[in-house]
């Protein structure tokens, strides 16, 4: 049987992750004007710190981008909202998210002031515009993060890709890296407690304190050269290359809690 986390311990861990998330709210008040290179660090700094709070253990492999190569956009697939202090604690970076979001209070606040790219995911014609404003962060030199399932799962399983954001990297030429994440439980199976399905931000975070520990692995497969390739081409390798590393099916149907991308 599976142990849980004393009460105790989960009320000390919601205290420092409190701490950590009213600290990223000071930060982000000034973090837009400093250079790119100390947001990275601070952005790297600060995700670290909430994995750290609640007893996450990143396990970080193969091909990271380095800061060298401008044009890089990553490709993942969305288990939970943990999913992007895991990207910005391994590889800082913005990422799409629905335009909801920024809306919300304090999580809203601190993902407007870190740069995230928001989509009106209600409106077909925001797609043109967001993959326009993705290429030319590409260009800046910045890391791009989309979740092109659209959806979360419970890390058994790979939705199918939606291609439409992957135009950027097409105009850009850039590089696509397919990111595989997966979250185990200190059993070493798969932690469905970390997903976020069919749950509030609340209920989540208790079955994440809940845990002992959780463990991610974090997996860069080699990057694609987009250049040369439609959007669609990149949606089935990048998707192909995530559920192999995974080792789980790709399934072709809407599941999951919708996180705001367009279809194809």
């Amino acid at each position: 049987m599976q142990k849980t986390t004393p009460l105790l311990l989960r009320v000390i861990r919601l205290i420092k992750l409190l701490l950590q998330v009213f600290s990223g709210v000071l930060q982000s008040l000034v973090y837009p004007y400093f250079p790119s290179y100390i947001q990275r660090t601070m952005m790297q700094r600060w995700a670290k710190g909430v994995l750290t709070c609640l007893e996450i253990r990143l396990q970080c492999c193969g091909s990271l981008p380095v800061w060298q190569v401008q044009r890089a956009l990553l490709a993942a697939n969305h288990v939970s909202w943990l999913d992007v202090c895991v990207l910005m604690a391994a590889h800082p970076t913005r990422f799409v998210a629905k335009a909801e979001i920024s809306q919300w209070p304090i999580l809203g606040f601190l993902s407007r002031n870190a740069g995230t790219l928001f989509i009106e995911r209600a409106r077909r014609s925001d797609t043109q515009r967001i993959n326009k404003k993705i290429g030319e962060v590409l260009e800046n030199g910045e890391t791009v993060t989309v979740f092109p399932e659209g959806t979360t799962t419970d890390g058994t399983q790979l939705n199918h890709f939606h291609a439409s954001l992957l135009q950027s990297a097409v105009n850009a030429d850039a590089l696509l890296y397919p990111v595989a994440i997966r979250y185990h439980n200190a059993a070493g199976e798969v932690c469905k407690e970390a997903a976020y399905i069919d749950s509030s931000l609340i209920l989540s975070l208790q079955k994440i304190l809940s845990q002992p520990r959780i463990d991610v692995a974090l997996i860069f497969n080699p990057p694609i050269p987009c250049g040369s390739r439609n959007r669609r081409e990149l949606a089935r390798l990048a998707e192909q290359a995530i559920a192999d590393t995974l080792s789980v099916p790709i399934v072709h149907k809407e599941s999951g809690k919708f996180s705001g991308l367009p279809s194809e």
